[in-house]
């Protein structure tokens, strides 16, 4: 197998009839194809939806009319910006947003995590989520470093089921908000760097994404923590991101599914994954159509178009906008009016609080 990786990389010199030469690597080789098959290149959704998964940083200062003429042209009524973080930077952002634009952005909180081990540190995190949540916060999201760099007081790495984190989960049950949390990574980011794995050219070029079973520790530990948890505190909603990272293996996401019925998905960063597998994944968003949310995960507006066409459309062979991410094509699911609705809006209007429900049809 190493013969042909190395071939692949090796100068390929085309004769040409003027007996011209060009050279070109693997990655650049990328012919449009000559498939000839209807195309509906979608560039504004079908229906208004809500961006459960969106992250603007910036948002206590930010200039938001220019992000709502971008949203207009998405048909995205609204964005639920992950990153409000806590306390006084929350509070800057929520009054941003009740300032200018009250109906058209959510925003979640987050954990400080620094501290833990420290006496009375989870109930002390429960009330500042609290605090949050009455300053205008309505939901949390929790980052992949959960899992992967907090550590403890004493340079322990916390786990993601860490006892000591339970208050905070428990208060989100309490106050009836969604917990979205995003754990680990593709796990074919720690399988070996060979021929034999499919994200080889994304870890190649992106060489940081890399993980192994040290680093911090293996996949399925992590992925198992993350359940454990979910399992723990039943009486609390878990948006679980990426599709908990099990887009690749829609039979065993719905059994996840089955056994935790706190627990919905969204399909941020992995829409590749869903339109290479048109028939599977159709069936999947029939049976668990009132479970699944929108998500695109990164702000990058033309890039929802991919998301559309896979979702609304019946086209054939199309591409992914990231060829790093996924080199393979991309197929529609032509999923029906009722379940899109659900998907686009009608899902998050159930799971996440305080969302004008008159801008959105019945």
């Amino acid at each position: 197998m190493r013969k042909y990786l190395f071939l692949l990389f090796l100068p390929i010199s085309l004769n040409v009839a003027a007996q011209s030469t060009a050279t070109m690597d693997f990655e650049s080789y990328n012919p449009p194809s000559t498939l000839v098959v209807p195309e509906h290149k979608l560039t504004k959704a079908k229906f208004p939806f809500i961006d459960v998964h969106n992250h603007q940083f910036g948002m206590p200062d930010m200039d938001l009319g220019t992000l709502i003429r971008e949203m207009d042209k998405l048909n995205m009524t609204v964005m639920v910006n992950l990153s409000g973080e806590s306390g006084a930077t929350l509070k800057k952002s929520i009054a941003n947003v009740k300032t200018n634009y009250p109906k058209r952005f959510i925003v979640f909180a987050n954990v400080d995590f620094k501290r833990v081990g420290e006496d009375g540190w989870g109930e002390k995190a429960a009330k500042q989520l609290e605090d949050d949540v009455k300053a205008g916060a309505n939901g949390l999201k929790i980052y992949k470093s959960l899992g992967f760099s907090v550590n403890d007081i004493n340079g322990k790495r916390v786990k993601i089921d860490d006892p000591r984190l339970d208050p905070i989960w428990k208060k989100a049950g309490e106050l009836k908000i969604p917990v979205i949390i995003h754990t680990a990574d593709p796990k074919p980011f720690w399988s070996p760097m060979d021929a034999n794995n499919e994200r080889w050219l994304e870890l190649a070029t992106r060489p940081g994404r890399k993980r192994s079973d040290t680093n911090p520790a293996p996949w399925d530990t992590l992925i198992a923590e993350q359940h454990h948890m979910f399992k723990k505190h039943p009486g609390t909603t878990f948006i679980a991101a990426h599709f908990g990272w099990y887009p690749n293996d829609l039979g065993k996401l719905g059994m996840l599914l089955d056994e935790m019925p706190n627990v919905v998905v969204e399909f941020g960063a992995v829409i590749a994954e869903l339109g290479r597998q048109p028939r599977m994944a159709k069936q999947f968003f029939t049976k668990y159509q009132d479970r699944i949310l929108f998500g695109k995960d990164s702000w990058v507006p033309e890039e929802y178009a991919t998301y559309f066409r896979v979702l609304e459309t019946e086209d054939e062979y199309f591409p992914y906008h990231k060829k790093y991410h996924a080199f393979w094509s991309m197929y529609g699911l032509g999923l029906p009016d009722v379940i899109l609705k659900k998907v686009y809006y009608k899902n998050a209007l159930r799971i996440i609080p305080n969302i004008d429900k008159t801008l959105f049809p019945e």
